[in-house]
This record gives C-alpha cells, sequence and structure tokens, in this order.
C-alpha cells in the first residue's frame, strides 16, 4: 500500500517547485528589475541563500515551541560571533530598539511592561552627532522608541574625548556606535577609544552593525552589544540579530513581554536566519569576490574612455571585503548623473545604481547582488543609455524612480 504521508509530502515538494519556478513580479505586475545598487532595503536588501529559503518551507508546515527554537538560534548566533549569548528579532533596526531597552529596563518585568514609560530609569543615550544618520528611518527615532532620549555628542564634523566623557551623568544609560558608509568618515572617535571612554564610567557600548561582514570584530574590540541585519550580507529573511553579554541579550529578549512584541519573528525567520548563518559559515569567500571582481571590470571596461565619464574602482569604505564602480558624470557627456541614473532605472530591463550621491555627481555600481548573467545586462543597459540623445539635446529626463 502506498504511503499517503510520502505522496502528499512528494505532491507538496513539486507544488513547491513549480511556485519557486513562477515569476511572480510579472504575475502581479511588478518590474522585474536588476539590483546594482547594493543590499538596499527598499529593493529587498538582498538574494536569500538556498538555504535560507529550505528551512523557511521546511519550518512553514510544522509546529514548534517558539522560545526552543529561539534558543536555538540563539546558540547559533553565540557561535559565529563569539558572543555570549545572541536573539533574533524583525530588523537591525528593532535591534537596536530592544538592545537600548534592555539596557534601561535591565529583567525587571515591570519596567519592561511600562515602557516606553522610562519613569525611574536612566534614559539617556549618547551618539556622536556624525553618527546620527537616517537609512529610510532615522537613528535617534529608533532609538527614542524604546522610551530613551538621544544625547549628541560633538559637531557634525567631529567628536574629541573630552566630549564624550563629560556628556555621561548619572542619566546616561548607554551610547550607540555606528558602522556605515552613510556616517561621517572622519573627525569622529573610533571604537576602541569609544569604548574605553565609556567603559570607564560603567557604561555599556551597542554597536549599529547592520551591514556589515564582520561578524566578531566589534565585540572583541569592546562592544557589549552589536547588531546586524539577518538579511542583508547573510542573505537571510528580514530579521536582526542582538548580539554580545548574556545578561543584555536576556533583557532584549524579555522585551517581546512589551514593545518587542511588535517586532517579533515568527518560527520560520527563525529558521531561514539559522539556514543563512550556517551557510555563511560554509561560503565560499574567494569565489564570490572573483565573481564581483569580474563584474566591476567587465563595468569599468564598458565605460572606460567614454567622453564625460570617468570610473574607479573603489573599496567598500567601512572594510567590508567587497568594491564598487564609482560612475562621475562630467557636464560635457550631456548628462547628469541623476538623469542617466534615472535612465537606467527606466530601462528594459531596469538597473537600479547606488543613487544616493548624484547631487555630487556620482552614483555607484555594486556587483554583490547580482544572479548570473546580469553583469552583462548592466553592461549592455549602460551602453544603450549612452547612445541615446542626451537630456540638453532634446531627450526628456526619466523620472526619479529611487527617490
Amino acid at each position: 500500500m502506498a504511503d499517503p504521508i510520502a505522496a502528499r509530502t512528494a505532491a507538496d515538494g513539486d507544488a513547491l517547485a513549480s511556485l519557486a519556478a513562477r515569476d511572480l513580479r510579472a504575475e502581479w505586475g511588478l518590474r522585474p528589475i536588476i539590483n546594482a545598487s547594493g543590499t538596499m532595503t527598499l529593493l529587498g536588501a538582498s538574494i536569500m541563500v538556498p538555504e535560507a529559503i529550505a528551512a523557511m518551507v521546511a519550518m512553514a508546515g510544522q509546529f514548534v515551541e517558539i522560545e526552543a527554537l529561539h534558543r536555538v538560534a540563539g546558540e547559533v548566533i553565540a557561535e559565529l560571533t563569539g558572543a555570549e549569548a545572541g536573539f533574533v528579532t524583525a530588523s537591525c533596526a528593532s535591534a537596536i530598539t530592544l538592545s537600548v531597552a534592555a539596557v534601561m529596563t535591565g529583567d525587571r518585568l515591570l519596567a519592561i511592561e511600562r515602557l516606553p514609560d522610562t519613569t525611574g530609569l536612566r534614559r539617556e543615550v549618547l551618539v556622536q552627532l556624525g553618527h546620527l544618520v537616517g537609512y529610510g528611518a532615522s537613528l535617534q527615532q529608533t532609538i527614542e522608541l524604546s522610551g530613551a532620549r538621544v544625547l549628541p555628542v560633538g559637531t557634525i564634523s567631529g567628536s574629541r574625548d573630552y566630549q564624550l566623557e563629560q556628556a555621561i551623568g548619572p542619566q546616561t544609560a548607554c551610547a550607540v556606535f555606528v558602522v556605515s558608509h552613510m556616517t561621517v568618515q572622519h573627525g569622529l572617535l573610533g571604537l576602541e577609544a569609544f569604548c574605553r571612554i565609556c567603559h570607564a564610567q560603567g557604561v555599556p557600548v551597542i554597536v549599529d552593525a547592520a551591514s556589515e561582514y564582520d561578524l566578531r570584530g566589534f565585540l572583541q574590540r569592546g562592544a557589549d552589544l552589536v547588531t546586524y541585519s539577518g538579511h542583508k550580507f547573510l542573505g537571510g529573511p528580514t530579521s536582526g540579530i542582538v548580539a554580545g553579554r548574556r545578561d543584555l541579550v536576556r533583557a532584549a529578549a524579555l522585551q517581546n513581554r512589551g514593545i518587542g512584541r511588535g517586532m517579533k519573528v515568527g518560527k520560520e525567520s527563525l529558521a531561514g536566519l539559522i539556514g543563512a548563518l550556517r551557510a555563511w559559515q560554509r561560503r565560499d569567500a574567494a569565489a564570490v569576490r572573483q565573481r564581483e571582481d569580474e563584474a566591476l571590470a567587465l563595468w569599468q571596461q564598458t565605460l572606460q574612455g567614454r567622453p564625460g565619464l570617468q570610473v574607479r574602482i573603489l573599496p567598500d569604505p567601512t572594510g567590508n571585503p567587497l568594491s564598487r564602480l564609482r560612475v562621475m558624470v562630467l557636464p560635457e557627456s550631456g548628462w547628469t548623473a541623476r538623469r542617466l541614473a534615472d535612465a537606467l532605472a527606466a530601462g528594459q530591463p531596469p538597473v537600479m545604481v547606488r543613487d544616493y550621491q548624484t547631487d555630487l555627481g556620482f552614483f555607484d555600481l555594486d556587483p554583490c547582488n547580482l544572479h548570473a548573467g546580469e553583469a552583462q545586462q548592466v553592461a549592455a543597459q549602460l551602453q544603450h543609455c549612452l547612445a541615446l540623445p542626451t537630456p540638453q539635446a532634446g531627450c526628456p529626463g526619466q523620472k526619479d524612480v529611487l527617490k
């Protein structure tokens, strides 16, 4: 007699394979874009690794004790980061909010239930002014969702030891240090000095490392908690990671009894992140880098020597092991960086570039999120757009697709 469970499992597998082969973007009227911008949330962050997808599918049809699954995820995070403990939440932004909340409340359940009412709690959070970035939302708002109050340190162009040291007071709960290409990249206190000054007065340090490859270095350099995105370079589902001191990670997890309830993750995301973390352990970084470098070389060759364009390969500003191609668009090209980026975004297929600095006359091409064959499609679209009549010659400017 045929095994009905096995037959159902096989049928489910066939259905999933059929679903995976469909282009839901076309079915739902969405554009099939090529992402030459990087791990940008507004483009879907990253391509999920197969191990994450498989884990999510396997868990989706099962029941599980969520706290037990959280424990497994925490153990994997601790293993990869060298932290005492780890916790998973909805995004890196929510990881920051809950980390700040954890420092304020500790494991006091009544304080957790009362947030964002911080009566009787230390609630000031120190952040260098050059680190108060926006990433689609404001870091200040992300911190203050917990009920905390941000106290900026230094000026936009610099911070000094004494400015941080003397900003610490009886209401200081913690300090946040941001690692991002969007921060001011000069004149600010480095992480080691930041941690030394804070720790001398018993102030814990939280590092926002949302888009960073380095899963161990920030804790080794003195951070008490580090937050990561699970869905950017890790290639997992939308999620956030808190890693660090056991007592603070536990307090962050306890926030799910309060403000963290709206930031929780389900069993599928927990399983998917575990799959992504395991895949990261086995990742062939050299092969990935070779593919990315080949794409950069192709794009550089495509654009090199064209009138009014200057191109060069630049390393990642925060030290991640990747590079991007900077395309400087000069007036003699007949284009502006903004118009050329928009023309690429309006093309067939649409190519989304890293365009947040077009007001400075350039955009970047990032190869880290390409499917096979897309580097060649990007090169072809660059050639096609540059062969069009320039906007100054009567071609209307394209719509600002990514603004």
